[in-house]
């Protein structure tokens, strides 16, 4: 909630409505929708849509992190830790359904209808704002169904008509969203100027808008198994296909008025130490098979955990360090507590208090939020260390199409062969993305970055060991790695872990019988309050149109 008002300040700066000749009410309890039609600010409402699609890129990441230990779940009970409210945020950002989100009406939905109703009433041509407004509303409408099962469309956006708008069920937001991303890409096809506008993910390049249309369409054709539109979408070779053209959010180092960094950042390098906690399963596994993007993920402040091999476990600040894991952990090849090497966090499920560990605890790196780079220094981290935040929250990377790429080249039958390939360039091109980032760290110690011919002989090991593999093994050896690419951006991760069943070999929860593990979040506390026509699940076990796997708990396998 608090990034709202933020980001309202940024808008603000960056469509000009300050300068020296002029004062300006900045009275932020104002929503620019409330104004009249002619009388609202284009540029103002084109910002408002992508800081809140930002915003909900961030927390949807997080969630599908969650799930798939590529970010830490606290909690050990799957149901109670995901309650209604969970959703809210990202729903108001959506639609804007009422007005109790701190006074500011942001919804994509709401400004997306304010600038088409500008459009037609003015003689100068918004068509960039809208084609824009409507790439980011048809990639959300398809996230929310991913992760709720249902999404407003077909009601949403008309409260007079429709003041308690029903669900679309989810095959049919998905072909809607197709449509709007048709609309977008006939706009973006005319080669409109910006008038004005902020485009803060490619600077007004409508050539590379159409690309990132395609690769929505892309991901919306490999999670709905449709292999010959996907196909068709290849064909035309107008997609994201280089690190140049990657989707993504750009974060800045400002920490006041507004703050600008990383959120992850922003959280882990205070004053009083890091605040979050890292993915142990992430980091045991990129330790086992020595993947070099490991310095780039997280930055250790120590160089040994309490209770690794060899090390005196520490009540105080690691408290599991003590404890005899249960009998599932036992029998697992994963750490209940302990890492080697430093690598301080916590594993998926563990509810332990906050022990005094701010400046103990793995924090994160210099990808994709800008921290340090992990040289072997065992500092602490600290405010405007590493790059200052000026990170990047992943969207659509190079990387991941080639990943979708392979899947789908998987689901047509294609030979090991072919799919190694693709998954070869996808294993590239996140090499590509990140080793850049260490640049970021002005006191990093570069000579610990793997050189090329290091990242070139540890790429012909993983593909030589996925072409050796067979079944599960050889489908793990893929799903591991398209996950550890997904850090920090795992929107896409909960939905194949779901699709797929893999990885397989993902660390159990702490707690032994967590409950059936989610295949749709619940629906927004808010909107079942406020919407009669809608009524709170019982469980998470629906599954979402695309979703034709056994019902949990026999599925997935990692629960």
């Amino acid at each position: 909630m608090k990034k709202i008002g933020k980001y309202i300040t940024v808008v603000f700066l960056l469509t000009g409505l300050l300068n020296s000749c002029e004062t300006t009410d900045l009275d932020l309890r104002v929503s620019p929708n409330d104004l009249a039609a002619d009388q609202a600010d284009p540029g103002l409402l084109l910002n408002s849509i992508q800081l809140a699609y930002a915003d909900n890129m961030f927390d949807i990441s997080k969630l599908g992190g969650e799930l798939t230990r590529l970010e830490y779940m606290s909690g050990r009970n799957y149901f109670n830790n995901y309650p209604g409210s969970t959703f809210d945020d990202i729903w108001a950002r959506t639609y804007s359904s009422d007005n109790s989100f701190e006074g500011v009406d942001l919804g994509i939905f709401t400004n997306v209808q304010s600038l088409e109703a500008i459009n037609a009433e003015s003689d100068v041509d918004y068509s960039f704002h809208i084609a824009v407004g409507k790439t980011l509303q048809a990639h959300m409408l398809m996230l929310i169904t991913d992760y709720i099962g249902e999404a407003a469309y077909s009601e949403a956006g008309d409260p007079d008509q429709f003041p308690a708008p029903l669900l679309d069920d989810g095959a049919s937001v998905y072909t809607s969203a197709l449509a709007l991303l048709d609309e977008a890409e006939s706009l973006f096809a005319t080669n409109p100027g910006t008038v004005g506008a902020t485009d803060f993910f490619y600077d007004g390049d409508t050539s590379l808008w159409i690309k990132a249309v395609n690769s929505i369409r892309l991901k919306a054709y490999v999670t709905t198994g449709n292999t010959a539109a996907f196909d068709a979408v290849i064909a035309e070779n107008n997609y994201i296909d280089d690190v140049e053209e990657d989707f993504q959010w750009q974060y800045g180092s400002r920490e006041l008025q507004p703050d600008t960094r990383h959120p992850d950042y922003a959280d882990d390098y205070q004053p009083s130490g890091a605040d979050l906690y890292r993915p142990l399963w992430l980091m045991q596994y990129m330790q086992n098979v020595d993947d070099p993007r490991l310095r780039y993920y997280f930055y250790r402040q120590v160089a040994e955990t309490p209770g690794a091999p060899g090390v005196d476990p520490n009540e105080e600040t690691l408290a599991c360090s003590l404890a005899v894991p249960p009998l599932h952990y036992q029998e697992s090849e994963w750490a209940y507590c302990s890492l080697p090497n430093g690598y301080w966090g916590r594993q998926h499920g563990n509810n332990e208090g906050n022990p005094p560990d701010g400046f103990t605890k793995t924090a994160v790196g210099v990808y994709p939020q800008a921290g340090k780079f992990d040289d072997s220094d065992f500092g602490v981290v600290g405010l405007g260390l590493g790059g200052g935040g000026a990170g990047i929250q992943p969207i659509i990377l190079s990387s991941y199409v080639d990943f979708w790429k392979a899947d789908n080249a998987m689901a047509k039958g294609e030979s090991d062969a072919v799919v190694a390939e693709l998954f070869r360039s996808a294993l590239t091109k996140s090499m590509a993305k990140v080793r850049p980032f260490a640049a970021l760290d002005p006191t990093a110690d570069l000579s610990f970055e793997p050189s090329e011919t290091d990242v070139t002989t540890w790429i012909d090991g993983i593909i030589a060991d996925f072409l050796a593999a067979t079944g599960d093994d050889q489908m793990n050896i893929f799903a591991d790695q398209y996950f550890v690419t997904l850090y920090g951006g795992a929107v896409e991760a909960y939905n194949y872990y779901r699709k797929t069943g893999y990885p397989t070999n993902l660390a159990p929860n702490w707690e032994a019988n967590p409950g059936p593990f989610p295949r749709t979040f619940l629906y927004p506390q808010n909107e079942v309050i406020t919407n009669p026509n809608l009524t709170q699940k019982t469980d998470m076990t629906g599954q979402v149109f695309w979703d034709t796997n056994p019902a949990s708990p026999a599925f997935p396998e990692a629960q």
